[in-house]
């Protein structure tokens, strides 16, 4: 069997690119009305893998920072958590990308 030389050929790289999904930070602001043990159980609520310990060192960032990220991964459950802490009351910053 012979192959023509005169016919187009096609040759497909099999590169397969891999691409992250986007990333973004969840950050949760201090305000004056929400209590330490309110922003401390809603971390612990919501963000997964959290301890209590890990979520009152947060609180108190939040208060004396102003601010404190709380979670960092893939932008559509950087969503979902920040939907869940607005749900509590907490008061956040928009999402920003990591």
């Amino acid at each position: 069997m012979e192959l023509s030389t005169t016919s187009p050929t096609t040759v497909l790289e099999s590169k397969t690119l891999k691409q992250k999904y986007p990333e973004a930070r969840v950050i949760v602001l201090d305000d004056n009305f929400n209590t330490f043990q309110h922003v401390a159980n809603s971390i612990l609520e919501i963000i997964p893998v959290m301890s209590e310990k890990r979520s009152w060192d947060l609180a108190i960032q939040v208060d004396k920072s102003g601010s404190a990220e709380v979670w960092r991964g893939n932008f559509e459950q950087a969503e979902f958590y920040h939907e869940r802490l607005v749900s509590k009351g907490l008061t956040m910053a928009p999402i920003e990308a990591a």
